[in-house]
């Protein structure tokens, strides 16, 4: 299993292979649409993540110790940003989450290519993975 540094150094490499935004975009819609889509029953409104200007939905489960997140949403981009996070956090323990930053974000330009409205999506996405983190944790104390 990869660490969440190396997975976010693969997607830093990845999106570095464009120069064109409209590519990067590109990659992001590609992304999305590979992510397996939410089981109907997640799709409640206790899983929509509040700040996000389209709908997203986050389901988190514990498993072995480890996180496994799934996601949804209904906005194209917004799907494959979460497809993003889900491929470098998904699957490690609440401690790696809490503990890494994730700085590939910065790294690949996307904070700078997002409408302010996205950002603040981005950003609620990163703080409900964290706080599911948060939450697993304190229930394995």
């Amino acid at each position: 299993m990869k660490t969440i540094n190396e997975l976010q150094d693969e997607i830093i490499e990845e999106f570095s292979d464009f120069d064109d935004w409209m590519d990067k975009y590109q990659l992001l819609i590609d992304l999305g649409n590979e992510q397996e889509p939410l089981a109907p029953e997640y799709k409640n409104d206790q899983n929509l993540i509040d700040g996000c200007q389209s709908r997203v939905w986050l389901q988190a489960d514990l498993v072995d110790g480890k996180i496994e997140f799934q996601a949804e949403s209904d906005a194209l981009i917004v799907k494959g940003i979460i497809a993003l996070l889900i491929k470098v956090v998904s699957e490690h323990t609440p401690d790696e989450i809490l503990e890494n930053d994730l700085y590939f974000i910065e790294a690949i330009g996307l904070k700078d290519h997002l409408s302010p409205t996205r950002s603040n999506g981005l950003l609620a996405m990163v703080k409900q993975m964290r706080m599911y983190a948060l939450a697993f944790k304190a229930k394995m104390a």
